[in-house]
């Protein structure tokens, strides 16, 4: 049985999706996928489904209904992983943004001892692929901004590309994790150091789409950008144990 879960949040990915669960399933490691989707009308999810027969009891699919967030979409993966026998629980994009392969490097990070590994596009320089320059930069610097705000040492903190052990997500109380775009992230690397889990950045390089339609807007910015100190105020108070 496969201890390694992905779980990948799809909106309009019928470009991408046939394709990212093919890669992932070819890996050395055997992982098992979980889509969640948020009623997606160009089909992703009827693609999902046809693939089911030939993947049987490795690939899922949790089917919700309306466009309801980045965040809210992993924490309902989390949850479905936690009922399961999981130890390993990823978060991956479907735009192949994140490199498939990089999936065992994380786990090997996890294997060697992290509680929470991050593939970082800065640990080792700006290693980013087709991105127009002002949005290499809006995503360094915000990375910056969170560590000047929050002192937690991360240098890719709106990073998407994650695997947790079973125990950091059994810890964290998800139903308090508020944020549902990129703040999510953030909110969520902010919560593991505060509850004192090991959390290590591995190099990676990322890619943007070359198919499919980025979902950024102002809205997910500004988010981002006013929920780090709403973050940074609300743990003056909080008790993490």
């Amino acid at each position: 049985m496969a201890d390694s879960l992905v779980i990948i949040p799809t909106y309009n990915e019928k470009e991408n999706i046939e394709k990212i669960i093919r890669k992932v399933f070819s890996l050395a490691v055997p992982f098992h996928i979980l889509i969640v989707d948020d009623g997606s009308p160009d089909g992703t999810a009827q693609i999902v489904r046809s693939l089911q027969a030939e993947f049987e009891g490795r690939l899922f699919i949790e089917e919700r209904i309306g466009k309801l967030g980045l965040g809210t979409a992993y924490i309902h993966g989390f949850r479905w992983a936690l009922e399961r026998h999981y130890e390993f629980i990823f978060e991956m994009d479907a735009d192949f943004s994140h490199n498939p392969e990089d999936l065992i490097r994380l786990r090997q990070s996890c294997l060697d001892g992290a509680d929470m590994s991050i593939g970082s596009r800065y640990i080792k320089g700006v290693n980013v692929v087709n991105w127009p320059m002002n949005r290499v930069l809006m995503s360094y610097f915000a990375s910056v901004y969170v560590r000047f705000i929050t002192g937690i040492n991360i240098q890719d903190a709106t990073a998407g590309f994650v695997c947790f052990r079973r125990k950091v997500l059994e810890r964290i109380p998800l139903d308090k994790i508020k944020f549902v775009g990129y703040a999510f992230q953030i909110e969520m690397k902010f919560t593991a150091i505060q509850y004192g889990f090991k959390v290590v950045e591995v190099p990676i390089i990322f890619t943007d789409r070359t198919e499919g339609t980025s979902k950024m807007s102002t809205s997910i910015f500004k988010e981002a950008f006013f929920g780090v100190i709403q973050l940074k105020i609300s743990s003056w108070t909080r008790k993490y144990n």
